[in-house]
């Protein structure tokens, strides 16, 4: 009779319990909803947002699929994807169902004990790793069948020998959309002015300088009648940055990397002393909260997980912030809403105004400021148009960081483009060859999307100069061949031309295998601009110079290529993602830079 009435008990408080979180949390308690708060056209009729779920089918080969469940969670510390497509989830946890085991061991075995292949197509890929680690979004049986080949064509079975690089291959398959053409409206009146100034429609290193401390003293945040705590604190950082001591070097930082090394070090304390964020809670997944943590785009997904597991930034307390983060994730937002074929960002950008129009309801935030003490990390190609009619105020951390398409100098900030292709291990392979082993003068190895890399490839490739090895894919020969890692760790001279935007993965892939990075991307500006001196350690040749491409980097003396290439080992670290942040590193380096632009909006 006790038994019978403790479990009248506990149905009774599981039905008020079910009653409680559908009526006043949406389902949300213990599970995701599966109805996104904002409904927008997606394929043409009004739905929501499916949230990645399983289980789902994942086609491996012709004969054999492997089952597997939402939201690979590696021991990273988060719920987020490792790899996403519009119409597949990320699959696989742990490997625990057997057959998905067997499938691993049998493919592993197949391929010499590989320690790690990737082939990517149209954005889907296949990783087969170690047995720790996972199969993933293999739609099709020609990208096995092109991992099997890519595999029996080396000699060797160990991971430097795998013959075409996973973002080559990725680069060189994938169907690439472009937005609608777009005017040049959205420039402010002195980017226009120098513009016009320099004929070619060109913004030179130093003229963003320029433009950049202009901003100082012309971009001023909305102004409170009475400054708070916060506004305080914002104002007694600059001016302690704008008089810091004066530091010649330091045992961490090279004084020659950095516009003004004495502001960037005591900029950088502050920001570890001072610097509270609060990140927005609202929004569904997979939009938001979603971190992506592989792949091309990956820069925003790892910033997103790590900002969200700091204890030293994060705060509780709104109230107490300098910095409002908005949570999504740009590439998620493109994969669940784009409709295929329209190039219209439309629908995505109306999404975005209805998460604005929600927080902006909800709490006086927004509003108290104008979204300006805001931030956005996006790294998406298409983040700059989404962003700019309802987010124009805030600060907006992008990769397609182009002068020509409404970046905000002193607002905006410069994010790297980073490619992770094993999450678990982002420092894999660091490093490259010695000076004395790089016997390659220049390299570029890449698809031909946009109109300058179809030029490189017409003036330098198919093997006209022994010097210059530029490929839209890397030759096969008989016995061992060199991989596209292995062609970056050989050589001088990285080339990082623009596609159809002005970012570049390569140009972080150069600093990762120590190769001078040589930037061909007009009005492209370069991540951390704000401190870093990207002029001391890399090339920038104007697009309308390939021609003379060869004799500009065999002007540069030995000595000074020696000077620029261990100046890449030196700066390498704040373009590195550890497991764990550490101090300086890519995760700091972002958030410094938003920090920085936050204060001078003071």
């Amino acid at each position: 009779m006790k038994l019978l009435r403790f479990a009248g008990v506990v149905f009774i408080f599981i039905l008020a319990f079910q009653f409680v979180n559908i009526h006043y949390y949406g389902g949300d308690i213990l599970s995701l909803s599966s109805q996104d708060e904002f409904p927008v056209s997606i394929h043409g009729s009004t739905e929501p947002i499916r949230p990645l779920s399983g289980p789902e089918r994942l086609n491996v080969s012709g004969s054999v699929s492997a089952e597997v469940s939402e939201g690979e969670r590696t021991g990273l510390g988060e719920d987020y994807v490792i790899s996403s497509d519009a119409n597949v989830s990320v699959q696989s946890h742990d490997a625990k169902d057997k057959e998905t085991l067997d499938l691993l061991l049998e493919t592993r075995s197949s391929m010499n004990g590989s320690d790690a292949d990737i082939v990517n197509e149209n954005n889907r890929n296949v990783e087969i790793l170690e047995s720790d680690d996972f199969v993933e979004d293999a739609k099709d049986k020609d990208a096995l069948d092109s991992l099997l080949e890519t595999r029996s064509s080396s000699s060797n079975g160990s991971y430097g020998d795998v013959v075409e690089d996973a973002e080559i291959v990725n680069e060189n398959n994938r169907n690439v959309e472009t937005l609608e053409t777009r005017s040049d409206d959205n420039l402010s009146p002195e980017v226009k002015r120098v513009m016009n100034v320099s004929n070619s429609g060109v913004v030179s290193i130093s003229e963003m300088m320029s433009l950049l401390h202009q901003s100082r003293t012309t971009h001023v945040s909305l102004k409170m009648k009475r400054p708070s705590a916060v506004d305080q604190e914002l104002l007694y950082a600059r001016t302690q940055i704008e008089n810091s001591p004066k530091v010649e070097n330091d045992p961490l930082l090279h004084g020659p990397l950095y516009w003004n090394l004495s502001m960037f070090k005591r900029s950088y304390e502050l920001m570890e002393s001072k610097l509270k964020v609060y990140v927005y809670r609202e929004g569904k997944r997979p939009v938001f909260h979603k971190p992506v943590l592989k792949g091309i785009y990956a820069s925003e997904g790892w910033f997103m997980r790590q900002l969200k597991a700091s204890k030293t930034f994060v705060t509780k307390n709104p109230r107490k912030a300098h910095l409002f983060y908005l949570p999504f994730s740009s590439k998620m937002l493109e994969e669940s809403l784009y409709v295929p074929g329209s190039h219209s960002d439309k629908n995505l950008v109306k999404f975005l105004k209805n998460y604005l129009d929600m927080i902006s309801s909800k709490y006086h935030f927004w509003n108290k400021t104008g979204g300006s003490d805001h931030f956005l990390v996006a790294c998406h190609d298409w983040a700059p148009s989404e962003t700019r009619q309802y987010m124009a105020n805030c600060i907006r951390a992008l990769c397609n960081s182009d002068v020509s398409e409404g970046f905000v100098f002193g607002k905006d900030v410069a994010l790297p483009e980073t490619t992770i292709l094993v999450p678990r291990r982002p420092l894999r392979a660091l490093g490259g060859k010695p000076i004395s082993q790089r016997h390659i003068l220049a390299f570029f190895a890449g698809g031909m999307h946009g109109y300058l890399r179809p030029l490189l490839l017409q003036t330098w490739g198919g093997n006209r100069d022994p010097d210059m090895k530029i490929f839209s894919e890397i030759p096969k020969s008989k016995g061992k061949n060199k991989s596209y890692m292995e062609f970056m760790k050989s050589s001088k001279y990285c080339i990082c031309p623009k596609g159809h935007e002005v970012n570049s993965p390569r140009v972080v892939e150069a600093l990762f295998y120590e190769c001078v990075p040589v930037i061909i991307s007009d009005n492209f500006v370069p991540p951390f601009f704000e401190v870093i001196n990207w002029e001391s350690f890399a090339v920038f040749v104007l697009e309308k110079d390939i021609p003379d491409l060869k004799n500009i980097l065999v002007s540069i003396s030995e000595e000074r290529y020696r000077e620029m290439q261990m100046r890449v080992k030196m700066v390498q670290k704040h373009f590195l993602w550890h497991s764990k942040p550490e101090r300086f590193d890519i995760f700091h380096m972002i958030l410094h830079s938003i920090w920085y632009n936050r204060v001078f909006q003071t």
